[in-house]
């Protein structure tokens, strides 16, 4: 008789088990565009420290003075951590300016961040290794990258 319930409570736990990692994660070149880099200044309004990519939310001022809201997606928690990002550093009202890459659909107020400065001038590799984002030299882990600014 345990059996006959071990078996289909196991199969579950399976399929459920394999299911959530395929969510939703993506390579740089699915939703971002290489050849629209941006720099954004403003200062922190929310942080998404999650996996698979944490997004840091900063509030701008656009060309016309009004204020935007970005969302900026970033590394895993795990490796910005190793890099010396925590959330103590991206604390709400922190000013920081980010490089970065819009979306393809430069309608979105969304973009792929590569790097962090902070007003101290201390810099951050904020994107994720491996993803298709352009070469540029500035990803700590590119070998042969001559650097170049967006």
């Amino acid at each position: 008789m345990r059996a006959r319930i071990a078996i289909p409570v196991i199969v579950a736990a399976l399929v459920l088990g394999t299911a959530a990692p395929l969510d939703a994660h993506h390579a740089f070149g699915a939703e971002f565009d290489p050849n629209a880099p941006l720099r954004l200044q403003g200062k922190v309004v929310k942080l998404e420290w999650v996996n698979p990519h944490s997004w840091i939310h900063i509030e701008i001022k656009n060309k016309e003075g009004a204020a935007e809201t970005w969302m900026v997606e970033g590394g895993t928690p795990n490796v910005l951590l190793r890099r010396g990002l925590t959330r103590e550093s991206l604390k709400y009202g922190t000013e920081i300016i980010v490089d970065g890459y819009q979306t393809k659909d430069h309608s979105l107020k969304r973009a792929n961040g590569r790097d962090v400065t902070f007003t101290d001038g201390k810099k951050i590799f904020l994107g994720s290794s491996g993803t298709g984002a352009p070469k540029d030299g500035r990803d700590p882990n590119e070998k042969g990258a001559v650097p170049t600014k967006p």
